[in-house]
């Protein structure tokens, strides 16, 4: 039995994931805070984020926001300046070299999807992991969504991580993934930005399994939408392939495995978005995924992302 084998029969032979329930912490938040679902995600109340954040309250959300891993909040009629300023008081923020801006906010990505134009984001993925120094979080407003469709499911990918097979983790412990910006957005830019955006954004590797920096949690940090392979699969056990495919397919299946993982909805939030609602989450310890179900109707989001380190 070769090791792709392998990891797929242990896989398959725990049938019953332990629980990953995300428990209150044991503090007075200085907001309300309601959990959405046992893996993932709260939605916060009491707040206005139209006010500058004080000292207090954006460490009990950064706290929150570590914790819960996606943080919901309703009826923020907040403009494209505040929401800038909101995003900003977490870190630096980026521009997107693909996505549409705001004409007075470059750092505010504009979102928007009608009759004309169908939304691509329907994969599961983690904002801009092609980057050297990828995302800490990402802040998004509605502004305008269809009165049913086009929701938005968030991932635990800690407990995605928690919930693998012993030998799974062992086999993954110390790999590396090439995360890739161009496959995906190849098609959102022009043909003749390609090579400038090439040499621009190289693909870069990431840990298979990355260390929260906040928390210390291992995360499970490959997706579908930007990981292209794995680039150090077997490099000292080539010896037990017959065949140069031998390896490839045990490497391609491996990848495939862990990208199952983020469907198993145990580990899943499921937002339904009405104007002015707005999700902030962590990159870093979760994925997403923008059901693509509401064609042709209208939907307009912004979002600014915020820069995080380098996984470790």
């Amino acid at each position: 039995m070769d090791r792709g084998q392998a990891f797929i029969q242990s896989a398959s032979s725990e049938a019953h994931p332990r629980a990953h329930a995300i428990d209150a912490p044991s503090e007075n938040w200085p907001f309300e805070v309601a959990r959405c679902s046992p893996a993932i995600g709260a939605e916060i109340g009491g707040l206005d984020l139209r006010q500058p954040l004080g000292d207090d309250t954006y460490k009990a959300l950064r706290r929150a926001l570590v914790h819960y891993k996606v943080l919901f909040f309703r009826d923020q009629d907040i403009t494209p300046a505040q929401h800038v300023a909101l995003a900003r008081r977490f870190g630096d923020l980026e521009i997107h070299p693909a996505f549409p801006h705001h004409a007075d906010h470059p750092e505010l990505v504009i979102l928007g999807r009608n009759d004309t134009k169908r939304g691509h984001e329907n994969l599961y993925h983690s904002d801009v992991s092609w980057r050297e120094i990828p995302s800490m979080g990402s802040i998004l407003r509605c502004v305008t969504c269809p009165e049913v469709g086009g929701d938005t499911i968030w991932i635990n990918m800690a407990a995605a991580y928690e919930n693998l097979p012993a030998d799974v983790k062992h086999t993954i412990a110390n790999l590396k993934a090439v995360h890739d910006f161009m496959p995906l957005f190849s098609i959102a830019v022009d043909e003749a930005r390609h090579a400038a955006l090439r040499t621009q954004f190289p693909p870069v590797l990431h840990p298979v399994v990355r260390m929260h920096p906040e928390s210390g949690e291992k995360i499970l940090y490959v997706n579908e939408a930007f990981t292209t392979h794995i680039d150090n699969f077997g490099i000292h056990t080539k010896e037990h392939y017959r065949f140069g495919f031998d390896f490839k397919l045990a490497e391609m299946d491996l990848l495939q495995y862990l990208f199952r993982q983020a469907q198993a909805p145990e580990y899943q939030v499921r937002l339904r978005w009405k104007p002015n609602t707005i999700a902030f989450w962590d990159n870093r310890s979760c994925q997403h995924y923008a059901v693509q179900d509401y064609y042709p109707a209208v939907r307009h989001m912004m979002r600014a992302t915020i820069i995080g380190d380098r996984p470790v």
